[in-house]
């Protein structure tokens, strides 16, 4: 065998590989004897099956696996003797007609082309300096959530007097039947339903003309469908309701008091407010990391210069590309970008593909210097958390994901990617600093360098 180093520059290598066709030859004869006497043909006792009829019948079966399997191993060879770490898979190039290297006709000749991760020493940690924004909530800000928590909390009562005609914010119970060119629809109906007027349950235009109804009133509500409604049959179409108007229960506010804390399970008032504290202080929290994070990811790429794998880059920038694709034709790009040609966006996305592609190597690194690992216990309560996101299908995905390589590898990369940054700022110097509300919530820009 014969490995020689065809080219080297920048990050891209180039290997050749040469097998001689004797030498695999010779792998094939061995598997041949390997085999022989396990095989039970028709027409032979077992394991006496002659050498010349085993090779007739597998033996270009036996030579394509012999083939595969030096490829592998060639290529593995190539890799730890040069010491070499690859920033993606390999690309194997054939020369010549593999048929004929099949049939035993020529040497094995390939080529390797691969990017591999650069060499560079990370920054030191120790001369970092960050500020970690710090907000508490207030006394009033607990009383805001605690009275919007009552407001989702309340209930409804029968609307009694003489006035009973409905109001935007009542909710009725109502019988209902749709149709569309005079025919009942599938879904289209229900009986003892609850709708509460101006919350927007029903398609558009169907609770408004419901505002002034009584008890006992029959209402045809005539509506259009939506052009884009998830039924395709009922899109766009033009349909009509028979409501059936059974009560009209008008909203009755919750108090604040130990007995909305013990209707939702709360022991108490008191108990209730900290819960709200324990939320907003969680909240707060994770606003204050996502910032320390950022402020930490914005010096690390201040720090770093190196080269960068092209096909990296480019992988990346093709991901991000899409979407701003995607997001210009649904009119969703953000207002910065929305006046900006194609050629000033591309020229900022790649910048950002090359950042995040340059952060990924850095945190990579210092993960590997500093031996950071994934527990199988994490992981394994990452892909339970994630399973439980999609209700009755959790068991489904849970076992999906234990038996999917590559879909741990997506849920494992970011909970390394977080322990690592962990690291990091445990050996930077960090001071805490008090900013306000709106300060810590407010949405960073990138850094000017990434403005076309």
């Amino acid at each position: 065998m014969q490995i020689v180093e065809k080219s080297v520059e920048g990050l891209s290598r180039v290997y050749g590989v040469t097998v001689p066709a004797a030498l695999l030859a010779e792998k094939v004869e061995a598997r041949i004897a390997e085999i022989t006497p396990t095989l039970n043909l028709k027409g032979f006792r077992p394991g006496k099956v002659p050498t010349g009829h085993v090779r007739r019948l597998f033996g270009k079966s036996l030579m394509s696996e012999i083939v595969e399997q030096t490829i592998n191993e060639t290529t593995q060879k190539v890799l730890s003797d040069n010491n070499l770490r690859p920033a993606g898979e390999p690309d194997l190039r054939p020369e010549g007609d593999i048929q004929d290297v099949v049939e035993g006709r020529s040497d094995l000749a390939y080529e390797i082309a691969l990017e591999v991760i650069p060499e560079f020493v990370p920054a030191d940690f120790s001369e970092i300096s960050l500020k970690r924004p710090i907000y508490e909530p207030t006394e009033d800000e607990v009383g805001e959530a605690l009275a919007e928590l009552a407001e989702s909390s309340k209930t409804y009562e029968p609307r009694k007097g003489k006035t009973v005609k409905s109001k935007d914010g009542d909710q009725l119970l109502i019988d209902f039947l749709g149709r569309v060119d005079g025919e009942a629809f599938e879904g289209g109906g229900a009986e003892d339903a609850t709708l509460t007027l101006g919350s927007g349950q029903f398609i558009p235009g169907f609770e408004e003309q419901l505002v002034g109804a009584k008890p006992g009133d029959e209402v045809l509500v005539k509506v259009t469908f939506p052009a884009e409604y998830q039924a395709a049959q009922l899109a766009g179409k033009d349909a009509e309701f028979t409501v059936q108007v059974k009560e009209v229960r008008a909203p009755k506010a919750s108090k604040v008091d130990d007995a909305l804390a013990e209707r939702l399970g709360i022991e108490n008032l008191e108990k209730l407010k900290e819960l709200l504290r324990s939320n907003l202080q969680s909240q707060f929290a994770g606003a204050t990391r996502f910032k320390l994070k950022r402020a930490l990811l914005d010096i690390l790429d201040e720090k770093h210069d190196f080269l960068l794998p092209p096909r990296m880059v480019e992988a990346e920038f093709s991901q991000i590309w899409e979407q701003v694709q995607q997001d210009k034709t649904a009119g969703g790009l953000p207002p910065e970008d929305a006046d900006k040609s194609d050629a000033q966006l591309e020229v900022e996305y790649r910048k950002i593909a090359e950042r995040r592609v340059r952060l990924g190597l850095v945190l990579a690194e210092v993960g590997r210097i500093n031996n950071v690992q994934v527990t199988e216990q994490e992981l394994a309560e990452a892909m339970r958390a994630e399973a439980m996101r999609y209700g009755p299908q959790a068991q489904q995905i849970f076992d999906f994901l234990r038996q999917n390589p590559s879909a741990q590898s997506q849920i494992r990369a970011p909970i390394f990617e977080e322990k690592v940054v962990d690291l990091i700022v445990s050996r930077a110097k960090v001071e805490d600093e008090k900013v306000s509300k709106e300060d810590l919530l407010r949405e960073d820009d990138m850094p000017a360098a990434y403005k076309a």
